[in-house]
């Protein structure tokens, strides 16, 4: 009996082979492109958002930040990023903004006259921007 079973299972994935004529094993920069080019689609598409929480807190506060402000921060939150920093202190003016670096997210936002203790924690940055 002579049973043809092609294209019925996948076809074998092709994997890297080092010198040895082993598999070699992926890394997960290999997997996700090159740092420049993941650099780039931070740059370019990673817009800096506020949390929910950063929202209630500017509201509360009556705190407007408009377009120029937003670029600013959000520039500043690019260079943490070139540093390897993952959650920031942004100081820009009166404001204390908590940020995550990777999300590009505003966790909370405190300004001068804020109750609170004024303790940061979980941070491993921080930027003034003038």
């Amino acid at each position: 009996m002579d049973v043809k079973i092609h294209g019925l299972l996948p076809a074998p994935l092709a994997l890297p082979v080092s010198r040895e004529g082993r598999p070699e094993k992926q890394d997960k920069a290999s997997q996700t492109g090159s740092f420049r080019e993941v650099l780039r689609r931070e740059m370019d598409g990673g817009r800096l958002k506020l949390s929910a929480h950063a929202e209630k807190r500017l509201r509360e506060r009556n705190i407007t930040l408009n377009e120029a402000d937003m670029e600013k921060i959000s520039r500043a939150v690019s260079l943490a990023a070139s540093k390897g920093v993952r959650n920031s202190l942004v100081i820009y003016h009166d404001l204390a903004l908590v940020t995550s670096v990777q999300n590009r997210t505003v966790v909370t936002a405190l300004d001068r006259h804020s109750e609170s203790g004024r303790v940061f924690t979980n941070i491993d940055g921080a930027i003034i921007v003038e």
